[in-house]
């Protein structure tokens, strides 16, 4: 004979008393969620793990430093049995049957009167998955759900609830899987999307067929007048109540120029919300192999523009006091500029044999990294057909990498 179907039901736990008996692993994982509903957590156990106790600044969870008593359920209305003791578990759930509260068993299913759900939200879609005791398979198919509705496969764009607004969204260092779970939902949902040409390109290609798609590459050239009509069209399309995406590639406001956008929308009225991205100056490095921090090696590091070179009348960059610097240098769209940056941090007293690197169309397939020195980074470059978009990195922490490449 099968196993009876459980009864699948969404507990409104805001404000209502919920037991967690146990401090384990398990508890780990459950208390998260269970502090989303809002719900009044006791947590019993003699000891937690240390990100339980992270935990404790929520006002909600209150732990109960000893083991489990009777009458420790009196006004619960749902319990959590996580202990890997059998003895207190039987104990627990024994006393929420002689008090008809719902009781979940992490380690018995068949002797609980509840079971946890794997479980997952998309647009105040709540998923609930339960796979017959097979863990896994519940959460293979919970994960499988969310992601078609990230991607718009599942589901009707008409009936999700979007806000009109500008979105400015990082896509990240070009990888199309390390936007976030945010990011590409806000691709899924989108009426417009405005994007840059360092945005994850395979992205788009997975847009629904109705957006509108613009490529800020190709409007009016010339800094300023391209930025106006970006700031134009953001503002345009919001306003005929749309949800406009702009994605570009690393985080908007590390040298995205995101803010610029956001003050545009501020002015004429328009409702924004920033989504951070992974920035290329860290993500690029790390992908290639390259720690911007390591313990005994340097205590900081610095991201610096290289559009500009030293000396120039707009730049707002003291080299001189970089130079002075012993930690990372980690420099973007220097590709042009680089002689003239590395020359100008020797002059000041930078080592001209300083470890060095520059990797470009980092993350990407065609990644390609170069080593050097400081003195030499920027021939090496040249030699090796290595041009922008592409990352520098200077600093000691680019032979840390070279012990284990």
């Amino acid at each position: 004979m099968t196993e009876p179907a459980p009864y699948l039901s969404g507990l409104v736990l805001t404000g209502r008393r919920v037991v967690v008996v146990g401090g384990g692993g398990v508890a780990q994982r459950r208390l998260p969620r269970l502090l989303e509903t809002g719900a009044q957590i006791d947590l019993i156990s003699p000891a937690i793990t240390p990100t339980i106790e992270g935990l404790l600044m929520n006002p909600d969870l209150r732990w109960v430093e000893r083991g489990y008593a009777e009458g420790d359920l009196d006004g619960a209305w749902y319990v959590v049995v996580a202990t890997d003791d059998a003895a207190v578990n039987d104990q627990v759930s024994a006393e929420a049957e002689e008090r008809r509260i719902f009781c979940v068993r992490s380690d018995d299913r068949s002797r609980a009167t509840a079971w946890t759900p794997a479980s997952g939200q998309h647009d105040q879609v709540t998923i609930g998955v339960l796979g017959g005791g097979d863990h896994r398979r519940s959460a293979a198919v919970r994960d499988a759900i969310l992601e078609e509705l990230r991607t718009g496969a599942l589901g009707a764009r008409e009936s999700l609830a979007k806000q009109p607004g500008v979105y400015l969204v990082g896509g990240g260092p070009g990888d199309p899987d390390l936007i976030t779970v945010r990011g590409r939902r806000l691709l899924a949902e989108a009426d417009v999307v405005v994007a840059d040409r360092l945005a994850p390109q395979p992205l788009l290609e997975e847009l629904h067929p109705d957006v509108e798609l613009i490529d800020a590459a190709k409007l009016p050239r010339g800094r300023s007048a391209q930025q106006e009509e970006i700031n134009r069209i953001l503002v345009d399309r919001a306003l005929l109540g749309k949800v406009v995406v702009r994605l570009k590639g690393g985080d908007p406001y590390v040298f995205g120029r995101g803010f610029e956008e956001a003050l545009a929308c501020a002015e004429a009225g328009v409702p924004w919300t920033v989504v951070p991205g992974i920035t290329s100056s860290i993500s690029v490095p790390a992908v290639a192999g390259i720690p911007v921090t390591h313990r005994g090696v340097t205590h900081e590091f610095t991201v610096v523009s290289g559009h500009i070179p030293p000396g120039h009348p707009d730049s707002l960059i003291n080299w001189q006091a970089l130079a002075q610097l012993s930690g990372t240098l980690v420099l973007l769209m220097a590709v042009e500029n680089l002689p003239a940056i590395a020359a100008t941090l020797m002059e000041h007293g930078r080592p001209a044999s300083t470890p060095a690197a520059a990797i470009a169309d980092g993350t990407l397939p065609g990644q390609q990294m170069v080593r050097s020195d400081l003195a030499g980074i920027a021939a090496t470059m040249a030699a090796a057909g290595v041009g922008a978009p592409a990352i520098v990195v200077i600093g000691n922490v680019v032979d840390v990498a070279a012990q284990v490449s």
